[in-house]
């Protein structure tokens, strides 16, 4: 039995099985997500977790090169923004139109999906 960390087996599976450049995708519960990668839900009820909640979990065990979020997150969710910038001071944000955003997801290794409510919460990490 493991002692912490990551607990769920798929989502810890993910992040040994997931590559240097390797792209993740942690999403809202209402995310459109693709076909293509595999699809990890761990959406429970409304913000339980949220795509923070999974960010920090990851973060304590995995090297993260990057964060890509969509514009739309600075202007409609400028709190949700400004946390990430204070919490994650280490990790280079960037950010494309969220049509571009869901243009790159189906490259994804796999897209996490949370409860979150927050909009444009969705966010890739680029593995390190």
């Amino acid at each position: 039995m493991k002692k912490g960390g990551i607990l769920n087996p798929a989502l810890s599976r993910i992040l040994a099985e997931t590559g240097h450049t390797d792209m993740l995708t942690i999403c809202d519960r209402g995310f459109p997500v693709p076909s293509g990668p595999e699809r990890l839900d761990l959406a429970l009820v409304d913000n339980v977790p949220t795509v923070l909640d999974v960010l920090a979990a990851i973060d304590k065990e995995f090297v993260i090169d990057r964060i890509i979020v969509a514009e739309e997150m600075i202007q409609a969710s400028p709190s949700r923004f400004a946390h990430m910038r204070e919490a994650y001071p280490h990790i280079p944000i960037d950010s494309l139109p969220h049509v571009a955003f869901k243009e790159i997801c189906p490259e994804s290794r796999a897209v996490i999906r949370t409860g979150d409510c927050v909009s444009y919460a969705n966010i890739i990490l680029v593995s390190g």
